[in-house]
């Protein structure tokens, strides 16, 4: 009996549209890995594109859950967390990935918080500074370039060279303990880059690209970030996962361009089955 891996994600639930739980947990279970879900909190839709969402805070249900867990004997091969609502549960978090993470666990942070140069709505630098902190503890990070250059306290722009992003993930890597998977490298054409830094090899560092596709869409971070946690999980290196995930985000932004009315994420839905083909292929 091959041994059963338990991911525990941590992140909010947005009830429509296509982003944090309700992306990771479709998207890992995929891969045949036992997902657990930590809401941070639960809204009615996510926050781009809708208005007069609900929002309904759950920062104060963690202590207790975490409390119930340590009680049953609840241990987690991998924590990976995504948007995190507030300063004050960053530091239940950590607490969290301390106590129920096993010893020789793995932790993926996805520094959630901001795009295109700006900041989701109601972070600030002092949430960034925290988020460090919180980053800290990951043996794989993934932010984009805003959210590296709030952590950093560098100035955002749209376009960074190869040798500014390859620097940038340089800087990067005194917020993790191995990885820093850097997104956003957009130099070439035709092409999106990620860069892939591994901290105790410099050498050993790359960029991934998968073919550009002209749209945006909300959520393709969360679906990025997932199928980089499940592909890690199943044991494909750092260049490998972020190939993986690359490709998959790609394929289900083509199946959702044609359909104007969707909107609020991608469709990866139609993806997952091609998912096991797409990792034995690379």
């Amino acid at each position: 009996m091959s041994k059963t891996i338990k991911i525990l994600t941590i992140q909010d639930i947005s009830c429509y549209g296509q982003c944090s739980i309700t992306v990771a947990l479709p998207i890992i279970s995929a891969f045949g890995i036992e997902t657990a879900v930590l809401p941070s909190a639960v809204l009615s839709t996510h926050t781009a594109g809708f208005t007069d969402y609900t929002f309904r805070d759950l920062t104060e249900d963690l202590p207790d859950i975490q409390k119930h867990w340590e009680k049953e004997g609840i241990y987690f091969d991998a924590i990976y967390t995504g948007y995190i609502g507030s300063k004050k549960q960053l530091d239940y978090i950590k607490d969290i990935i301390d106590s129920r993470l096993k010893p020789d666990g793995m932790v993926f942070v996805d520094p959630a918080m901001a795009d295109y140069g700006q900041f989701y709505y109601g972070f600030d630098q002092e949430f960034a500074d925290k988020m460090g902190e919180l980053c800290k503890k990951g043996d794989y990070i993934l932010p984009n370039t805003t959210e590296a250059c709030y952590l950093l306290h560098k100035e955002w722009k749209p376009d960074f060279s190869k040798e500014e992003m390859l620097e940038m993930a340089d800087e990067l890597s005194k917020f993790t303990k191995k990885h820093v998977i850097l997104k956003g490298d957009n130099h070439k054409e035709d092409k999106l880059g990620m860069v892939v830094f591994d901290k105790d090899d410099t050498s050993n560092t790359h960029i991934v690209y998968n073919d550009k596709v002209d749209h945006l869409s909300h959520g393709t971070g969360d679906v990025f970030a997932s199928a980089f946690v499940g592909a890690t999980m199943k044991g494909k290196t750092p260049k490998q996962s972020a190939k993986v995930a690359g490709e998959f985000t790609k394929t289900a932004i083509e199946k959702t361009i044609d359909d104007p009315d969707h909107k609020y994420g991608v469709k990866f839905e139609q993806v997952i089955p091609e998912l096991y083909e797409l990792l034995d292929s690379i």
